[in-house]
């Protein structure tokens, strides 16, 4: 009997409701639907890191709120080790399950507790400690595991950094011993010198406490560095799945190379043109018909505007929602030079 992955999305979506306009306001036309997540299948092992990119508003920070238990899906489900996650027999013990860090750590702090209040108060809500002398101790070890020193603990967030505060966040998630951790742009608010050292403790963390992450990102070559596999959405849609270095040698969708081909290179010799892409996003509460890139797609052909494509693996573990998929070289759209990290 094959094992169920430690993480199932299954079809999910998420809509919300908006009213625009004067006579929205006035009740004389209904609701509109936001369509923020569409359909959108996804598993993650344990142990695994999976990418999440695309443009700002493609539905990445919803979808991983959905998973949080943040938002309750409009459809679909999300299965943990193959059991309803967020099913009511499961409510207490589903935040234990997935911690979420968000973009902003000192937004995501009280700003009037101390870190050793901060700590210690997820630890009493969860019963996983007992007595301050416990207590104590497992936030010095909470300390410690994230690189700061347990003397801190009585400073306020306003005391530290911007990748310390991200490192007590980390630290916050990790106090209810987490198997599923959904990193929402955890590095983009921070210096570029401090990037790297966040990103390489999200790696030891990964390895030494067998940890899963949907890491959301906009910076493509930390989600490469990070990733063992990346999705790529657009529009509320995963248009691309394959493992990290297949996707950057080889992306099969033409959004992909569009992505792609906008990073920064350092080395002036290894610098190609950014493709670019015509029109606007499309309006997320009315996706046009077909194919949803097909009004901003550089080889879409009329098929694209009439039938939708489907998210199919073309070749082992490369999912590609195109009905030209991997046709990107043979229309001169070559995907960028080698990236150096």
């Amino acid at each position: 009997m094959t094992e169920a992955p430690l993480l199932d999305i299954r079809s999910v979506s998420m809509s919300f409701p908006a009213r625009r306009g004067l006579a929205a306001v006035l009740g004389g036309t209904k609701p509109r639907e936001l369509k923020a997540v569409r359909e959108v299948s996804l598993q993650l092992q344990s142990g695994e890191t999976v990418g999440l990119v695309g443009e700002s508003g493609c539905g990445k920070s919803t979808l991983g709120r959905c998973i949080a238990g943040l938002y309750k899906p409009t459809s679909g489900e999300i299965l943990y080790r193959g059991e309803p996650l967020h099913a009511s027999e499961n409510r207490a013990e589903a935040p234990r399950r997935v911690q979420m860090i968000f973009q902003d750590p000192y937004a995501s702090l009280n700003p009037r507790m101390t870190i050793a209040q901060t700590l210690s108060e997820v630890l009493s809500v969860h019963s996983l400690a007992k007595g301050r002398h416990n207590i104590t101790e497992r936030v010095d070890r909470l300390l410690t595991i994230v690189g700061l020193s347990p003397k801190l603990q009585a400073q306020l967030p306003h005391s530290f950094s911007g990748g310390q505060r991200q490192r007590i966040s980390i630290a916050r998630a990790l106090a209810v011993e987490p198997e599923i951790i959904i990193a929402d742009e955890p590095v983009s608010a921070l210096d570029v010198s401090i990037q790297a050292q966040i990103i390489n403790l999200f790696i030891r963390l990964r390895e030494e406490l067998h940890l899963a992450y949907l890491f959301i990102a906009h910076d493509l070559n930390v989600v490469r560095h990070v990733s063992h596999r990346v999705a790529v959405m657009y529009l509320g849609q995963i248009v691309e799945l394959a493992p990290s270095q297949e996707l950057f040698r080889n992306p099969g969708h033409p959004y992909t190379n569009a992505l792609l081909s906008a990073i920064p290179k350092p080395d002036p010799d290894q610098r190609s043109r950014a493709i670019s892409l015509e029109g606007e996003l499309p309006d997320p509460h009315s996706p046009p018909p077909g194919c949803s890139f097909h009004t901003r797609c550089p080889i879409a052909i009329a098929r694209c505007t009439i039938e939708a494509p489907k998210l199919l693996e073309h070749a082992p573990s490369r999912w590609v929602r195109c009905h030209r998929a991997f046709e990107i070289r043979a229309h001169n759209l070559k995907p960028p030079s080698t990236i150096h990290t």
